[in-house]
C-alpha cells in the first residue's frame, strides 16, 4: 500500500516513484510528458497522494536522476516493498539488482543463476512485470546471444536501448557480466 508519490525529472524525461511503509512500491518510466506520467503513476497506487518524499526516497531519487545522467550508481540500497511480489519474481529480481550498470546479462544466464536454466521464458515474464524498473534494472538483461528486445516500459526496446548506452553498455556489442 502507498503511502505517497511524486514525479520527477531526468535525462531520459519524468519518472515516477511511490513509496510505502516497507520501501518504494512502484517505479515509473517516462510515459511522454510529467502529466501522463503522474495519471499512470496514480492509477497504479490509487489509494495515496503526490506529496514530499521523505528522505530515503530523496535519496532514492537522487540516485536514479544520476544513474539516467551516466553517473555510475548502485540502486541496490534502495529498500523494495515486495509484498506480493511472487517468489520467483523476487529471486528474478535480486539476480538482476546485481547488474552493475554498463553491464548486461541475458535472460538464460539470469535463470542459470536462478539454478534454473531452461527457464529464461519464465525470467522474461518476471521482468516484464517489474513493478520497480531502473531500480531493478530489467534494462539489463537481454535476449540469447545479447540480442535487444523485450521491454515493456513505455518507448519499448528504444528507451533500453537508450538507457544502456546512458549507463556506458554498447548494446549492439553487450558486455555479459
Amino acid at each position: 500500500m502507498a503511502q505517497g508519490f511524486t514525479v520527477f525529472d531526468t535525462a531520459i524525461g519524468y519518472c515516477g516513484i511511490a513509496w510505502g511503509e516497507r520501501g518504494v512500491v512502484s517505479v515509473r518510466l517516462p510515459d511522454g510528458s510529467a502529466e501522463r506520467t503522474r495519471a499512470r503513476l496514480r492509477a497504479s497506487v490509487s489509494d495515496s497522494a503526490e506529496t514530499e518524499p521523505p528522505p530515503h526516497i530523496r535519496q532514492a531519487i537522487a540516485a536514479i536522476v544520476a544513474l539516467l545522467r551516466g553517473e555510475p550508481r548502485d540502486l541496490r540500497e534502495v529498500r523494495l516493498d515486495l509484498e506480493g511480489v511472487p517468489e520467483f519474481h523476487r529471486r528474478v529480481y535480486e539476480v538482476a539488482r546485481t547488474i552493475p550498470p554498463g553491464k548486461t546479462l541475458t535472460y538464460g544466464d539470469v535463470a542459470r543463476r536462478l539454478g534454473m536454466p531452461g527457464s529464461a521464458q519464465a525470467v522474461g515474464r518476471a521482468l516484464g512485470s517489474n513493478p520497480f524498473p531502473i531500480v531493478v534494472p530489467c534494462h539489463r538483461v537481454l535476449g540469447a546471444d545479447g540480442r535487444m528486445v523485450g521491454f515493456s516500459a513505455p518507448g519499448g526496446v528504444a528507451t533500453k536501448r537508450r538507457m544502456l548506452v546512458i549507463e556506458g553498455a554498447r548494446p549492439d556489442e553487450p558486455t555479459l557480466f
